[in-house]
């Protein structure tokens, strides 16, 4: 795929995601109605009707791809190109009113992922990536943090909505704020990676992702010079459900750490509250 070609698909998909973004904010200040999807999943009559935009607008203009979106949208052709759709991503920040939420669109050419665009619209922040041309945000290049030290890094992650008691993110959570300056959880698994590719986290890591959560941001924080694994360095899989972006600099550092996290090694342990609650004073 040559560049010329990617174009082709970016401006096209800069324009969907811009008129879902457009969409979204008008449900956003409506303050809609949340629904379940299942105990705790979230979804909302904005992430369908923003699904259904995109999904006209895909095939008026290349009715021949394939596609695959959250919210149940699956055309299986056998075509050489596949489209990765997550409408609203999110929506929990979305139903509750708070302003960090994201439309995401991917499309892959014979399984190589090969164009990108993340649009945030409370920020009017389009983020773009082709594959072997760079990273943009709003036309211009963008480009990873230069941190090398752990210890001097903002990273991320993210917690997911089902089975929270059955996921061990907390230990990692725990152990990783101890060791840099900070661990943010803002709530978008793809607005955490255009924050790698910009520079503005220095590593983002998550547990069980599904591909419209990865596809654009993953390509847009490589082709802004980042790097993206598994928990063990291995190569990223859009199936993988596991996913650690970082600017490079510091991805053996924190490949060591999840190394020791999962070994149980090193462990700081929790402060305890009751301890806290008998040194309280008032």
């Amino acid at each position: 795929m040559t560049p010329d070609q990617s174009l082709d698909l970016i401006s096209p998909m800069q324009a969907m995601a811009r008129e879902a973004g457009v969409l979204l904010m008008d449900y956003f200040r409506q303050h809609v109605k949340i629904e379940y999807k299942g105990d705790v999943d979230l979804v909302t009559v904005a992430d369908r009707k923003s699904e259904a935009l995109i999904l006209e607008r895909i095939r008026k203009q290349f009715p021949t791809h394939d596609v695959m979106g959250e919210e149940g949208t699956r055309i299986e052709t056998g075509s050489d190109y596949k489209w990765y759709v997550d409408p609203l991503d999110g929506t929990t920040n979305f139903a509750h009113g708070y302003p960090v939420f994201c439309v995401s669109l991917a499309v892959e050419r014979r399984g190589q992922r090969i164009a990108g665009v993340i649009y945030d619209p409370t920020r009017d922040e389009m983020f773009a990536a082709e594959l072997g041309s760079g990273a943009r945000l709003n036309g211009e290049a963008i480009h990873v943090s230069a941190t090398a030290n752990l210890g001097e890094c903002l990273i991320a992650t993210g917690f997911p909505s089902q089975k929270r008691h059955k996921n061990p993110n907390i230990y990692f959570y725990h152990q990783l704020t101890l060791r840099t300056h900070g661990v943010r959880r803002a709530g978008s698994a793809a607005l955490d990676l255009c924050n790698v590719a910009a520079g503005r986290f220095d590593g983002f890591w998550e547990f069980n992702l599904n591909p419209w959560d990865t596809a654009a941001g993953v390509l847009i924080a490589e082709e802004a010079g980042g790097k993206v694994t598994d928990f063990s360095g291995g190569a990223f899989q859009i199936a993988s459900r596991e996913t650690l972006a970082s600017n490079g600099l510091v991805h053996h550092a924190l490949l060591h750490e999840f190394k020791e996290i999962f070994a149980g090694r090193g462990l700081d342990p929790l402060a305890s509250p009751v301890t806290y609650a008998k040194d309280r004073k008032f």
